[in-house]
């Protein structure tokens, strides 16, 4: 949480955080390698790969010019972070935990290029059937949850303002559900494409409407229901690598069932992983530990078909992935470079 506090400014002792930031030095991009460039060229351009966040001090050398602190990357490393040849998009997570103004993501889109893409998390004030506290324990049901009013004006409205056409996807990640909903998925479901479906009209009024997904954490969900759902309300599913879901290759059923559309994919955790366990293992998140292949090949193969349709791709990668999520998108680039290679004549 504290990357996120110095989203905010907030000020951790010692100088004033203006003073601070005068005396830091701008971190800036490395000399990269022009393979990476080279590989960058040859992607389809409808390909945005990207990571969830960018303030890692151990990313020194991979994607900075220099280490730097936490702090200093949140408020000033976006810019030299944009300038990887392969990073074209952004995984911008903070509005999870407190909605935020249409300023601050003006602020998000004036660091980046025009074909930079953000996906952004919805907040979990709509997205959690459960309040919680600190430690993320369910305190009491949260009234608020898939609020499509709330939703529009704490969310997708100051989003689409702020970001304009760099809001690649607007995604709605749902966060563990209890018993007593799984119990009745068509319920819930019915649910979930009555909120969609008014968070989309709403969107009819935007000069540009945003790409709208959504993200499970429940096995139970993944039904052709929801996939019917989704396409009716106008909305993607997001399909998410997470320890708790069935892997990338088991999740494709209800991605052709919505075929043709964009693909929204979060790289986000390892499997037979915990994310405090993942963190501790990984860090500095500068070398790959655990590598994920089959993931890898299920992403590269999905990502290729959907660009050669004439769709959107935007796949973030988080460092609990594999343990560094610069790298892991480095392996994924290349092996959809690989698969789009032509094959070598036979004789």
């Amino acid at each position: 949480m504290g990357d996120i506090d110095d989203l905010f400014g907030a000020d951790h002792g010692g100088a004033p955080a203006g003073r601070r930031e005068r005396a830091e030095r701008p971190v800036g991009a490395p000399a990269h390698d022009p393979a990476l460039a080279q590989l960058a060229a040859r992607l389809p351009r409808a390909i945005r790969l990207g990571t969830s966040s960018w303030s890692f001090p151990g990313w020194a050398g991979l994607v900075y010019d220099r280490a730097a602190s936490e702090s200093l990357l949140s408020r000033r490393g976006l810019t030299a972070y944009a300038r990887h040849p392969l990073l074209r998009a952004a995984g911008l997570d903070r509005g999870f935990y407190q909605p935020l103004a249409a300023a601050e993501y003006a602020a998000y889109a004036a660091q980046v290029p025009d074909d930079f893409r953000f996906v952004v998390k919805g907040p979990a004030l709509v997205t959690d059937e459960l309040r919680r506290d600190d430690q993320g324990r369910g305190t009491a049901p949260n009234a608020q949850f898939l609020d499509a009013r709330l939703a529009c004006e704490s969310f997708v409205k100051p989003a689409v303002a702020g970001l304009g056409e760099k809001a690649g996807a607007l995604v709605f990640q749902l966060s563990p559900l209890s018993r007593r909903t799984l119990a009745d998925v068509p319920g819930f479901v019915a649910r979930l494409h009555a909120f969609l479906w008014a968070v989309n009209q709403a969107c009819a009024a935007y000069t540009r409407a945003p790409l709208l997904a959504v993200e499970v954490r429940n096995p139970e969900l993944l039904t052709r229901a929801l996939a019917d759902a989704l396409r009716d309300a106008g909305a993607r599913y997001c399909l998410g690598v997470h320890a708790r879901m069935p892997s990338a290759e088991e999740q494709l059923p209800l991605l052709r069932a919505l075929w043709p559309g964009a693909l929204v994919a979060r790289w986000n955790l390892h499997a037979g992983f915990g994310y405090e366990e993942a963190k501790a293992g990984y860090a500095p998140f500068n070398r790959l530990v655990d590598e994920d292949p089959a993931t890898r090949a299920t992403l590269a193969r999905v990502a290729l078909a959907t660009a050669r349709a004439g769709q959107q791709v935007l796949i973030v990668a988080n460092n609990k992935a594999e343990g560094s999520a610069p790298l892991t998108l480095t392996k994924l680039a290349q092996a959809i470079d690989a698969l789009a290679a032509p094959a070598a004549p036979t004789s």
